[in-house]
């Protein structure tokens, strides 16, 4: 199957020293694979000098000197940037020339751009940030984790049917356990938003296990995790600081003294397996679900082999049909529910 793939080369943190090398990775991994990378070419022809003709002839460098940096306004992109390597990107998937786009520029602007040029599903009203996270019994797929602020019940029944069905797409569970994130699993627990929720996953068609807390994320209690994107964000951004600070006392304990140097030496093969395990790298690339093509968001501090990861993410989105699986099993429209009562 060829695949095509958009890569915003000049988005994140490190521009085309990371984006080009990990492009040319994953091409030697891929011989079907073709892509378009787009941005300066006065930039990436120089990292593309020593690289095989056999990868070159599957390369096409889209030049544009114009890109989003991870400080513009989300306006900024949208209405004046629009020959950025991000917007060209995204376009390029609406035309037809690539069937995703991956970028690790400005998240709002990322965001903001695709809806605009690709727009949702006729059923979807607001497209979600999903990405999957490590969990003690293998990785759970979260959403909403920024896109949306402001969500409503019918919104966060959306994403849980598109988690649902892209969870059991990728990861091949028949009926993927969902869990809405609450700050209790009881009854009464939660604000209106969360109750009215609750009462819409009951009715639904999905594997609804209920509420789960925010250490049920990581202990695996489900496939697929629901929440509105300001409280995503904050669990993401807190587990990844709480897995930074845990390195970071493990490294400061291993070198307290000379003995807790051999002894951490001797544990080496240990440290080296949780550190793959936990490698935020192998869980880089969010997808923009709900839209009517692909794009994947990279982190913007991505080093090449964390972005080579985000491009097999779009790969496999494409090899599975993301957009199309959402478009042909959410044609129904959205039950509403009346608003819960308040617990006395």
């Amino acid at each position: 199957m060829r695949i095509t793939l958009a890569v915003d080369v000049m988005g994140g943190d490190h521009g085309p020293s990371v984006t080009v090398p990990a492009s040319l990775q994953v091409l030697a991994e891929q011989p079907d694979l073709h892509m378009h990378l787009v941005g300066d070419d006065a930039l990436i022809e120089p990292l593309l000098a020593r690289a095989p003709a056999a990868l070159r002839a599957r390369l096409q460098v889209v030049h544009t000197t114009e890109f989003v940096t991870m400080d513009d306004k989300v306006s900024t992109a949208l209405r004046i940037k629009k020959q950025s390597s991000m917007r060209l990107a995204i376009n390029a998937v609406r035309d037809g020339a690539a069937q995703a786009c991956v970028s690790a520029g400005n998240t709002g602007a990322l965001m903001a751009v695709s809806r605009f040029v690709l727009k949702t599903h006729a059923q979807i009203e607001r497209p979600a940030i999903m990405t999957a996270l490590p969990t003690q019994k293998g990785h759970v797929h979260m959403l909403d984790l920024g896109a949306n602020v402001d969500s409503e019940p019918r919104h966060l029944l959306q994403f849980a049917q598109m988690g649902s069905l892209v969870a059991a797409a990728l990861d091949g569970h028949d009926q993927p356990r969902v869990g809405l994130l609450n700050i209790g699993e009881e009854e009464i627990k939660g604000n209106e938003l969360i109750k009215q929720t609750h009462e819409l996953l009951r009715q639904s068609d999905l594997n609804y296990i209920g509420y789960i807390e925010g250490d049920g994320i990581f202990k695996g209690e489900a496939e697929v995790v629901v929440c509105d994107g300001f409280v995503g964000n904050v669990a993401l951004k807190c587990s990844e600081g709480v897995a930074k600070m845990m390195a970071g006392k493990i490294k400061e304990q291993v070198n307290r003294n000379l003995l807790t140097r051999i002894l951490g030496a001797l544990a080496w093969p240990i440290w080296q397996g949780l550190k793959h395990e936990m490698d935020p790298g192998r869980y880089n690339g969010a997808s923009l679900v709900g839209l009517t093509g692909i794009v994947i968001k990279s982190h913007g501090s991505a080093d090449a082999a964390s972005f080579a990861h985000a491009l097999r993410v779009a790969i496999t989105e494409v090899e599975k049909d993301v957009p199309g699986l959402i478009a042909r099993h959410l044609s129904l429209p959205v039950v509403e529910v009346s608003p819960a009562v308040s617990d006395v």
